[in-house]
């Protein structure tokens, strides 16, 4: 079962996963330009940004997240985004092993774990600069389907400032983050049951065949492959009518 709900921190998400029978395999997890702080039955990790699909390894039963907007995540770890791209890490490589225990403790205690989560991540986020403004500007532009060059000329920043900017921010540059936003958009049509063809017109592709191109090198899958599996996990995850029972 997976949930998603908003968090207390302005553009961060809370979401929680509790493991599926053993036979069920765990679904991707696309490109989004995010990063997630995770607890994982006790252990803190980090998960990077991402440049392709990642196929999800761990054995733990349950799971409670925070996925900070894009660009967010570096000033709160402390870290540049593009050292952890395609990384999942502890947070104790990050912040030392006896501080990453302790938080791992304490919201292992609380009542929900995701709450403790975004608890600890306000906390932070006090005592630390800001994501800088200007690079929520350039991840908002290029959600909304600008192109790089626009973008740049937009928020004042010559392209060599703005690639160095993206890498510490998003963990790559503003051309990869606009593709992988991009994906994002047609992939969210296409679960609207918008027609392919007009979905990769939607979102900036030049056809279907560019979208699909786009979706095996980012998503690592077909168009109906990804469609086909977001129908099977959307009814897995789809709670029991109140008062029906899974007992014979």
């Amino acid at each position: 079962m997976y949930e998603e709900r908003p968090a207390q921190l302005d553009g961060a998400v809370l979401w929680t996963r509790t493991a599926g029978p053993a036979a069920e395999s765990p679904r991707p997890v696309l490109p989004d330009g995010c990063m997630d702080l995770i607890w994982a039955d006790g252990h803190l990790l980090v998960a990077g940004p991402d440049t392709r699909a990642y196929v999800p390894t761990e054995t733990a039963a349950r799971y409670a997240g925070i996925r900070f907007a894009p660009g967010d995540a570096p000033a709160f770890l402390g870290v540049p985004a593009h050292e952890l791209r395609d990384r999942r890490v502890a947070l104790g490589e990050l912040w030392g092993g006896a501080r990453a225990r302790r938080l791992g403790e304490r919201i292992t205690e609380a009542p929900d774990p995701a709450a403790a989560l975004d608890a600890l991540v306000r906390r932070r986020a006090a005592a630390v600069p800001a994501p800088d403004p200007l690079l929520r500007a350039v991840a908002a532009r290029l959600a909304a389907g600008r192109t790089v060059a626009e973008t740049a000329e937009a928020v004042g920043l010559g392209a060599r400032q703005l690639h160095r900017r993206s890498l510490t921010a998003f963990g790559y540059g503003p051309k990869t983050l606009a593709r992988v936003l991009r994906l994002q958009r047609a992939l969210a049509l296409v679960l609207c049951d918008t027609p392919y063809a007009e979905a990769a017109l939607r979102a900036g592709y030049a056809d279907q065949g560019h979208l699909a191109r786009e979706t095996r090198a980012l998503a690592g899958t077909t168009l109906g492959a990804y469609t086909r599996g977001a129908a099977v996990s959307a009814k897995s995850d789809t709670p029991e009518p109140s008062g029906s029972s899974t007992t014979a």
